[in-house]
């Protein structure tokens, strides 16, 4: 849903062309793709070293190397997607389990999704194409039986991205049943609403 939110505001028309999406950056690393990294190594400087860098360095030098650092402050370049978390939740892994980025390019190694990133990016570029009322093509087999998989009914696929609001409009919950009722309880609620509307489209 998020990853198509530039297609169903006619701004692009297919997530190669949907920028300030984490598709993008994931479809531009894999064709080697890389960007500027933000991320400073978790090394202290002492203080002594740093008085003494001052001290030593020409002062042109030392201005060259503060332009050097407005252009790109860590003068490290990663791949396009090495800020985000892998897609891919590892069959040995728990969605609970915890599991640390410790080059400290991004909060977490764990993926979040029972799917490959190619077959994700394959629905994905599927789905961006099925957003004109009326034009309702069947999920292709490949792709059927990776919803299926996840648990979600391939004939309400389309209906369920482009027409959101009309399960999930009303719910401050997204999901399959059981995960909206399992967050109900955590906030102690009976259940939130839309559980019932969202039981259309999970098998």
């Amino acid at each position: 849903y998020v990853d198509l939110n530039p297609v169903r505001a006619a701004i692009a028309s297919d997530p190669e062309t949907s920028p300030h999406t984490s598709a993008f950056d994931r479809i531009q690393a894999s064709q080697g793709k890389r960007i500027d990294s933000a991320a400073f190594d978790l090394k202290p400087v002492p203080t002594e070293e740093a008085a003494r860098k001052i001290r030593e360095t020409p002062v042109e030098e030392l201005r060259e190397q503060q332009r050097a650092k407005k252009r790109n402050p860590t003068g490290k370049r990663i791949r396009r997607d090495a800020w985000l978390a892998p897609l891919t939740l590892s069959a040995d892994k728990l969605s609970s389990d915890a599991e640390v980025n410790r080059d400290g390019l991004r909060a977490s190694n764990k993926g979040f999704l029972h799917v490959s990133i190619r077959d994700y990016l394959r629905l994905l570029r599927w789905t961006a194409k099925q957003g004109v009322d009326g034009i309702a093509a069947k999920v292709p087999e490949s792709l059927a039986g990776t919803l299926s998989e996840i648990g979600i009914d391939a004939s309400m696929w389309r209906d369920l991205v482009w027409q959101w609001q009309k399960y999930f409009g009303k719910s401050i919950c997204v999901g399959s049943p059981e995960s909206m009722r399992q967050d109900a309880q955590r906030c102690g609620k009976h259940h939130h609403q839309g559980q019932a509307s969202a039981s259309a489209c999970f098998t």
